[in-house]
């Protein structure tokens, strides 16, 4: 009687033809493998196309054929000439126009501010790093506006600038005259600039304390043992190492301003006084919204886009640039 775990008398049968050669598991294993390998290569090789194209498609789709689109309707005609080629009638429009004349040049103006744009959250976020006394009721405090509407800044700031407004009462108050903060040209642009960074600069001011983050603080050490002034060491150790970060900022700002604007437009001036606070992204709605000019504001809107082209290939030859001086 088979007490415990006795083997069967009885193997079971090879597997195979009958009279053909015998394959053995070990003959099969030797087979399958690189039938294996050779599908996990390939599925390898096409698993990031694949994890891509969703992604690719999407863009494609609501980024690129819409931009084409664009594109391609800002040679058409508007009105009458609806879907009527007209060249490049819509752009020679637009550049003898004198108010889209005035947004390109409110373009400089903005790339002539944007040093300020940037120092002021990079001094603050350095202070901030360096753990000035209340510094961390300064951070809260510095990122409060740039949770705030802009329709909400600019009626906040019309009231303060307004002819008779705190702001020229308290000047009134020191022998100065009033100011028209918002009424004269040659101030206008400059104001809602000013209230523009503002409202933002709290997010550059993240970044700045992001880059922060990656400092080497054997650096600032070393610097204070050499008996090194605030201003050098931000010169000498603070801008040098931080470069990545300021060429980001730099780029983001400069895309804000352009793109961002148009609730203080809408609510401080209205493009006025005579103008000379119109951006491409202002003149854009008032050609599509107010006069309804769709191809026109299409060619304004390429050019603006081109603008952005070469802001966004400036970005990339200075993040190259940077990466090969690491």
């Amino acid at each position: 009687m088979p007490i415990g775990n006795t083997q069967p008398s009885v193997r079971p049968a090879q597997a195979g033809r009958a009279g053909g050669a015998v394959v053995t598991p070990s003959a099969h294993r030797k087979g399958a493998r690189p039938r294996r390998a050779r599908g996990g290569l390939r599925a390898e090789r096409y698993a990031p196309y694949i994890l891509v194209a969703p992604a690719v498609l999407i863009i494609v789709l609501l980024r690129l054929y819409p931009l084409l689109l664009g594109v391609n309707f800002s040679f058409t005609g508007d009105g009458e000439q609806n879907g009527t080629a007209v060249g490049f009638g819509n752009y020679r429009e637009l550049f003898a126009d004198p108010l889209f004349q005035t947004a390109l040049g409110n373009v400089g103006l903005l790339v002539l501010l944007l040093p300020v744009a940037v120092a002021i959250p990079g001094l603050l976020a350095t202070f901030i790093y360096l753990r000035v006394p209340g510094h961390r009721f300064y951070r809260s405090v510095y990122f409060f506006p740039a949770v705030l509407s802009p329709v909400i800044v600019g009626a906040i700031f019309n009231m303060l600038l307004a002819f008779d407004g705190p702001l020229n009462a308290v000047l009134s108050s020191v022998g100065v005259g009033p100011v028209d903060w918002l009424g004269d040209p040659d101030l206008a642009m400059f104001m809602v600039v000013g209230v523009h960074i503002w409202a933002t600069f709290g997010m550059a001011l993240v970044v700045f304390l992001a880059g922060f983050a990656t400092l080497d603080a054997a650096l600032l050490d070393a610097a204070r043992v050499d008996g090194a002034s605030l201003r050098q060491v931000v010169w000498h150790v603070i801008i040098p190492s931080l470069s990545r970060t300021i060429q980001f900022v730099f780029v983001t700002t400069m895309i804000g301003m352009l793109t961002s604007m148009f609730g203080l437009l809408y609510v401080m001036t209205t493009g006025g006084p005579e103008g000379s606070t119109y951006l491409p992204e202002y003149y854009i709605w008032i050609k599509q919204g107010q006069m309804n000019r769709p191809a026109l504001a299409s060619a304004a809107s390429t050019i603006l886009f081109m603008i952005m082209l070469v802001v966004g290939l400036l970005q990339i030859k200075l993040l190259e640039r940077a990466g090969k001086e690491d």
